[in-house]
């Protein structure tokens, strides 16, 4: 497999995933309380978003580059 097919169905994959998610969750280990000896933490699950226009242009990216691979092969 040529090298531009192989980005191009991992920037494909890329997008689909994008649209399927709509962002990536952590969970963050928080210190609350610090009092010498004694600490307190809290775990809080944070969202970091990916608009859809980061997957479309991950898709639109990975199909043009699988079309302009194979003219070029």
């Amino acid at each position: 497999m040529k090298s531009y097919t192989v980005i191009a169905v991992i920037l494909i994959a890329l997008g689909i995933a994008v649209f399927a998610y709509q962002g990536i969750s952590y969970t963050a280990t928080e210190k609350v309380v610090d009092l010498g000896p004694i600490q307190m933490t809290a775990k809080k699950t944070r969202t970091l978003p990916l608009p859809p226009i980061v997957g479309g242009i991950c898709l639109v990216g990975g199909i043009v580059l699988l079309v302009t691979g194979k003219r070029k092969g």
